[in-house]
């Protein structure tokens, strides 16, 4: 059974006809949210960034939210390939003890072993990410207004709420109770904003761990990040709640194309849009988008019929050999959609290209 699907949007899928898909044609790639969901994606980040793109030299803008962000810095890493091996490791490995009688652990809990692991993960090695000769990083948080300014055991519950139905109505009006921050060590962003609030702060040694935890802190799993140093002060949370799957206007320069290696078809533009089918559709934003996904058929092979997600913390509870025995099944199996990968760039049949 076939695993990847390859999806483009019409100019995209316009550009694929006249010259196939080379390396040098790639000018972003965006990592999304999606907690566990993202680690299907580790064989497809260890072709990309480890062996295809090195075949070129322009720059290029990664843009991350999430577990996203994460994927996304470590591409920037000197050893990208080891790098990604590391992340699904820890990733796969990470446990936090359930209480007697609770259903999961505190959210002080996740987050201080997250943090630690952050450290150990990136330490001695910012200058690697922060300095990379090509990519440019931006990791995507959601800062929040006015109730949500400050977590509360009281106000960030309704501050949430808030949010919920005012992004109901309107999407871009969500700005009254969260800001899109960016942590750039670019001095321009990939996309041009124009649906909500959005603020960019370089990205640096002091800022780089608690702009990556906060883009990871999902509300009420994690604790928000508070004051991150050389930005706005206020409580910053997961950059998937404004920027789910990074639906963005990508500003790509004459002829650039973006790749976004993802887990699905529908590129979602926010946490709190999950439910909102219609908004799940293609927009112009994604006219120059190569997408890479798994196909539901083959998803379906895999270890519960599913891809690997958060709901699996809580079916597998402290049998953490469970559930790393699953997940390690699911990263294994997906190494197929980074070998059919290669052979499409080896042998390009647009035929197989679906539209976006």
């Amino acid at each position: 059974m076939k695993a990847l699907a390859i999806y483009a949007g019409p100019a995209a899928l316009a550009h694929l006809r006249v010259q196939g898909l080379a390396a040098a044609d790639i000018s972003t790639i965006p990592g999304a949210a999606g907690g566990p969901k993202g680690l299907v994606l580790g064989p497809l980040d260890r072709f990309i960034f480890g062996e295809w793109l090195p075949q070129s030299t322009q720059p290029v803008d990664l843009v991350g939210a999430s577990i996203g962000a994460w994927r996304m810095a470590t591409a920037c890493l000197n050893n990208p390939v080891a790098g990604f091996e590391r992340l699904e490791r820890d990733y796969i490995a990470q446990h936090y003890e359930v209480p007697p009688g609770k259903k999961r652990p505190s959210a002080q809990q996740v987050s201080e072993a997250f943090g630690k692991s952050l450290l150990d993960f990136y330490g001695g090695r910012l200058n690697e990410v922060l300095e990379h000769p090509r990519y440019g990083l931006h990791i995507v948080t959601s800062r929040g207004r006015g109730m949500l300014g400050r977590e509360h055991p009281l106000r960030t519950p309704l501050g949430y709420a808030g949010a919920f139905v005012t992004n109901l109505v309107n999407r871009g009006a969500m700005s009254a109770w969260l800001e899109r921050v960016v942590f750039s060590n670019r001095d321009e962003l990939p996309f041009v904003p124009m649906d909500y609030d959005t603020r960019q702060v370089p990205l640096t040694e002091a800022n780089f761990n608690p702009a990556v935890q906060a883009s990871c802190s999902i509300p009420f799993v994690l604790q928000a990040v508070h004051d991150i140093p050389n930005a706005p002060k206020g409580a910053y949370w997961d950059g998937g709640i404004t920027d789910y799957h990074l639906h963005l206007n990508y500003n790509t320069p004459a002829g650039g194309l973006v790749l976004y290696p993802h887990f699905q078809k529908a590129v979602v533009p926010g946490w709190l849009d999950k439910s909102l089918t219609w908004r799940h559709k293609s927009t112009p934003f994604l006219d120059r988008m190569v997408l890479l996904a798994p196909r539901p058929e083959w998803v379906k092979t895999l270890p519960n019929g599913k891809l690997p997600d958060r709901t699996d913390f809580t079916r597998y509870g402290n049998d953490l050999a469970a559930r790393m025995t699953v997940w390690n099944a699911a990263v294994s199996a997906s190494r197929q959609l980074a070998d059919e990968f290669a052979q499409w760039l080896h042998k390009p049949d647009v035929s197989q290209v679906q539209a976006l």
